[in-house]
């Protein structure tokens, strides 16, 4: 059964608002198929609910007839199309009423443009159910310009979904300028994908202003530090004021002032800036406690930053207090550690103690200066280098006695590369012919590069004194008084060529400095 029911009132005046409007005559359907006619005389924008505005039509007086599905009817379609239920496409109409001014067709564009940067209808979906004003605010259009050219392009889907769910529209202006502000700054064009792709964008640069981006880049290039960004993307993340500012100046003081060391040990160790104040100056005072002065603290900064994220209690002072247990004083403790910073932070079960076991099992004597240097050198490698460096010593005939005396001359043996090692002592043996024994006086001799200074020299002084020459002569002198053998080698290379029966005419004159030099090359 269909009823009609039709009503005609004048509703109530509105001093301040009194638009002219002809009358309008809408219909609605429900479900029970019940029609009404609403005749308003007056203008006045009456508000009512429309169960399913899908299914509103709307006629004129002037008999202008619109299409039979309304503007808002499309865009209930369009969002349904993507997949948004009809609960929450009701939900956002409500919540952005402003939806329904925008024509359909700039929307469609919109969600056009949306699903160019990589966004599917599932990711479109959750952020428009989450934020719908990505689909009017002028912000996204602009920002979706910016991702599909330059370095745009190089931020991944997931970071943009990210910033679209968890970020105003409004936030997004400025972000392309921010973006050339941080290239301008001194981050390579290679590395500001890889930036932007791993931080909190909407933390690291849409809640900042340019004003205050800029602000902090400009502080961080007085310390050459703009780098650490492309090393440490995650600072962006940080407060000038609040974080940056205290935390540097912290260094700068320590430092006494020396600007480039704390921008090289800020560049060596981009994670020193997560430190509160508080934690760096209680390693500070633990140090000054230990008898160091500040130079000397900020010089093991500057060697081994992650001295900072070492443990107090754990770590630094037993390793300080064993130190002291082998004689050494506070003199020879900052040298030690100048040489050897990473004895402070490795693993004393896993690593130290193991290394330890080898080294007084040799021959070393617990709580001594020589077992503190070799251990100092031994932290400098892995444990199974250490043990393959002894076994390979051992195969050449020495004994444990002859290795902790030769590592007691020269402690850098103990942390040398075996396959190294052994490619040095096959040279001496079968290609300079010299005795294995000759390390004993010499073990220097395995820490000199094969190809560019122990093969390099020695082919070139054997043509002068022969195979019978000192090792520590021949490795030992500073490349500048080696350069005099070359010189007193081209006299004698000289007088040679002079010697032979070579013909004296023009030709050979021209081409005897070419000789020269390729004989000499061919001695190198």
């Amino acid at each position: 059964m269909i009823t009609f029911v039709k009503c005609t009132f004048n509703p109530p005046q509105i001093p301040s608002f009194s638009p002219q409007i002809p009358p309008y005559t809408l219909y609605t359907c429900s479900s029970a198929i019940k029609f009404t006619t609403l005749h308003l005389k007056t203008a006045f924008l009456w508000p009512f609910k429309v169960k399913h505005p899908r299914n509103v039509l709307i006629m004129s007086k002037s008999t202008r007839v619109i299409d039979d599905v309304s503007e808002t009817g499309e865009l209930f379609s369009l969002l349904r199309g993507l997949g948004v239920t009809e609960k929450e496409a009701d939900v956002i109409l409500v919540r952005n009423p402003g939806l329904g001014l925008v024509p359909v067709e700039l929307i469609r564009k919109r969600v056009r443009g949306l699903k160019s940067i990589g966004l599917d209808e599932v990711a479109l979906s959750r952020l428009i159910s989450k934020n719908s004003e990505i689909l009017t605010a002028e912000e996204v259009g602009r920002f979706i310009k910016f991702l599909r050219s330059g370095y745009g392009k190089k931020i991944e889907t997931i970071q943009i979904e990210r910033l679209f769910r968890g970020t105003e529209a409004c936030l997004l202006g400025g972000f392309d300028e921010k973006v050339r502000v941080l290239v301008e700054f001194g981050v390579s064009e290679e590395k500001i994908g890889y930036v932007l792709n791993n931080v909190n964008l909407s933390k690291a640069i849409c809640l900042r202003s340019s004003e205050e981006f800029k602000r902090m880049l400009t502080f961080l290039s007085r310390y050459n530090a703009v780098g650490i960004i492309a090393k440490r993307p995650s600072t962006l993340h940080y407060d000038l004021d609040t974080h940056l500012v205290p935390r540097i100046g912290f260094l700068q003081r320590l430092s006494e002032g020396n600007t480039d060391g704390v921008g090289e040990a800020l560049n060596r160790l981009p994670a020193i800036l997560t430190y509160s104040v508080e934690h760096l100056q209680n390693h500070a005072e633990f140090f000054r406690s230990s008898g160091f002065t500040d130079q000397e603290i900020f010089k093991i900064v500057l060697i081994f930053p992650n001295v900072m994220s070492v443990s107090v209690e754990r770590k630094l002072r037993p390793r300080l207090e064993f130190l002291k247990e082998c004689g050494l004083d506070t003199g020879e403790v900052y040298r030690f550690l100048v040489k050897s910073p990473v004895f402070l932070g490795l693993s004393f079960e896993r690593n130290l103690s193991l290394k330890l076991a080898m080294l007084v099992k040799i021959g070393y004597v617990y709580r001594t200066k020589e077992l503190a240097m070799a251990i100092g050198a031994a932290s400098r490698t892995r444990c199974e280098y250490l043990q393959q460096v002894i076994s390979l010593f051992l195969s050449y005939g020495f004994s444990c006695d002859d290795i902790v005396a030769m590592s007691n001359k020269h402690f850098q043996i103990l942390q040398y590369n075996p396959k190294s090692l052994e490619e040095k002592m096959e040279y001496l043996i079968e290609e300079m012919d010299r005795e294995i024994g000759e390390l004993l006086s010499f073990p220097a001799f395995l820490g000199y590069n094969l190809d560019n200074r122990i093969k390099h020299r020695y082919e070139l002084k054997k043509k002068i004194v022969g195979e019978d020459m000192s090792l520590n002569k021949l490795l030992s002198v500073s490349s500048e008084k080696f350069s005099k053998t070359k010189k007193k080698l081209l006299v004698q290379v000289s007088s040679e060529l002079d010697e032979k029966d070579i013909e004296t005419d023009e030709l050979v004159r021209m081409w005897r400095p070419f000789c020269v030099f390729k004989y000499i090359k061919n001695c190198e």
